[in-house]
């Protein structure tokens, strides 16, 4: 598909603390009384996302089940919810999907997007044959908070929109010998971190005061302006008395940088830790996922700038075998359907490089599609109607932001500027956007974010693997021989095997197997061309077992031929680590079918 160029991110407004129960929906002409009422108008804590789950668990005890599979630096637990019909079968033994969120401490919609997931489809179970459809045949491993101790920061600490997105395992980023001795300062004590600025005398100053609006600050720079003001960085000090303010916070490494997949050390990319999988999050969920090959989907929610995006991270990859594209490609452009203002983007290509990501390693060393989600997109503030100025209409227009900061939210995100005393400046400034803007949905619009990009999820695990056996015939050859032919297909989206994972043989190849009492396999093999079945590249060795490299592809099917000796009954039988485990009789045929 023609690639477009990358949006910047873009910048979102509001977060309700208040905890106000849902109006019931109306569905099939009746009205839809949940189960259990979650009010998806505010944001959680990690321990709240926890005790969510734990009712959930409760009310739908034959689907849910809960794990630790680690803990966080500061001792958090991980709970993973395994979501499946467990009168089906055991979550484990099932084709799953993996989706998870707040892998950025500040970036916590994600964790809420996940446990909505789980939430609708076990609210819907009952009612809606597809919701049915996936909790009976698929399981689902969700993951609210990759980083607990990041997200409980971002509520509890003086923030910014952008800050806390690190761990908390202590690092020396300014390299002075000291670790997180120099972050924000709330200097007035309102429990956000807002900007700084100070008024100098005429001529002195980097910016002057907006005509039209004082509350923004213009640069001198490019105008015959004078400035009188001079902006002083976010709300702090210099705590170490090295000459800077706020180099030093906490943390300050970066949980996406630090998987196996082209993972670069530190001076190449920013936040990589030490080595990969140092941090004992990222050691945890990459323990689970290399135990649970059964995982064929993944999906990781970030915020913001209303994005879906895949691999490669970096142009040296080189581009993905194109029958993984056509997949990745056919569900990314239903997904821009489904998620209005959001593009479907290829990471180092539109957006921006990256070395160690998630959603690589993911693809690139277990061989499952996966995308990562970046939520809210500002074009949604104001319904995309006004005039755009550019693709960073609203993440660059201050004045649009104030806008829907005095028009729909009544100033609710806004500090205004006050006077405070600054041990260096003197007296000072402070005011802006509190840290509910600019990264995360207003309270009024999280449902609506966390439905569609919850379907969309649903969607992706609509279309893993679905191989069926849809025949097995054998014909007589004469002279006590048979030929054997098997036709297997998915009619899914997703192949079997990931052609990558073909190609760098990651994991299990997928399995063929005729057995058979009193029944010698002579010679076995993948039939490349129906029409002509003495054609077709056998098996060196155990002729009754074909390994399938390649899998099933999407949308098609596989031919596999065996000529045998004996006339006993035969079954030809299917494995594979993400596609349900098949068997078949052979019959009778006149003609090889399929």
């Amino acid at each position: 598909m023609m690639r477009r160029p990358a949006r910047t991110t873009l910048l979102a407004a509001g977060l309700a603390a208040a905890c106000v129960v849902p109006v019931a929906a109306q569905e099939a002409g009746g009205t839809w009384q949940p189960k259990l009422e979650i009010p998806w108008n505010r944001y959680y804590r990690h321990a709240e996302l926890n005790a969510w789950m734990e009712r959930m668990r409760d009310t739908w005890p034959g689907f849910v089940e809960l794990r630790e599979i680690g803990r966080s630096y500061e001792g958090r637990p991980m709970v993973l919810m395994a979501l499946t019909n467990q009168a089906t079968g055991a979550a484990d033994d099932k084709v799953a999907m993996w989706v998870d969120g707040n892998v950025h401490g500040n970036e916590v919609q994600g964790g809420e997007a996940a446990l909505y997931l789980a939430w609708w489809l076990l609210e819907h179970y009952e009612t809606n044959e597809r919701a049915r459809k996936l909790l009976d045949e698929r399981a689902f491993y969700i993951l609210p908070s990759q980083n607990p101790d990041g997200r409980d920061h971002w509520f509890d600490a003086p923030n910014t929109a952008s800050s806390s997105r690190s761990g908390k395992r202590p690092y020396d980023n300014d390299r002075d010998g000291l670790v997180d001795e120099d972050g924000y300062d709330d200097l007035d004590g309102d429990g956000e971190i807002g900007m700084m600025r100070k008024r100098v005398p005429l001529g002195e100053g980097t910016h002057y005061q907006d005509p039209d609006d004082p509350r923004i600050l213009l640069p001198v720079r490019g105008t015959d302006k004078q400035g009188d003001w001079l902006l002083l960085g976010s709300e702090g000090i210099d705590n170490d008395g090295d000459g800077r303010i706020n180099e030093d916070g906490p943390g300050g490494y970066d949980m996406n940088r630090n998987w196996p997949s082209d993972w670069q050390p530190p001076h190449i990319q920013y936040g990589a830790g030490d080595y990969p999988l140092c941090f004992p999050e990222t050691r945890a969920i990459a323990d689970f996922l290399l135990a649970h090959p059964n995982v064929a989907a993944a999906q990781s929610f970030h915020n913001s700038g209303g994005m879906i995006l895949r691999g490669p991270g970096q142009e040296s990859i080189g581009p993905y075998p194109a029958a993984d594209v056509a997949a990745y490609d056919e569900l990314g452009e239903e997904g821009e359907l489904m998620l209005p203002f959001y593009r479907y983007m290829i990471l180092w290509q539109d957006l921006y490089p990256v070395h160690g990501g998630f959603v690589n390693w993911v693809y690139e060393g277990l061989g499952v599609f996966s995308f990562s989600n970046e939520l809210w997109a500002s074009p949604q503030y104001f319904g995309g109607t006004r005039e755009r100025t550019g693709e960073n209409w609203y993440a660059t227009n201050r004045r649009n932001q104030l806008d829907w900061n005095d028009s729909v939210m009544l100033g609710d995100v806004w500090i205004d500027w006050h006077e405070v005393e600054h041990p260096l400046y003197g007296t000072i400034e402070i005011g802006g956007f509190k840290r509910q803007h600019g990264r995360v949905a207003p309270s009024f619009m999280i449902e609506e974010m966390l439905h569609r990009n919850a379907m969309f999820c649903a969607r992706h695990a609509e279309e893993m693997p679905r191989v069926e056996i849809v025949s097995a015939t054998a014909e007589d050859l004469g002279g006590g021989l048979r030929r054997v032919v098997a036709v297997l297909e998915n009619k899914a989206v997703l192949p079997s095997r990931s052609a990558w994972a073909a190609r760098n043989h990651i994991g299990r190849p997928d399995l063929v197997v005729l057995e058979g009492d009193g029944v010698q396999v002579l010679a076995g093999g993948r039939l490349a061309d129906r029409f002509r079945p003495q054609r077709f590249a056998m098996a060196d060795s155990e002729p009754h077992r074909l390994l399938l490299e390649e899998g099933v592809p999407g949308r098609g099917r596989v031919r596999c031929q065996w000529i045998v000796r004996g006339g006993g009954t035969l079954r030809v039988r299917y494995q594979a680590e993400k596609a349900d485990d098949r068997s078949a009789e052979v019959t009778a045929a006149d003609q090889v079918g399929g």
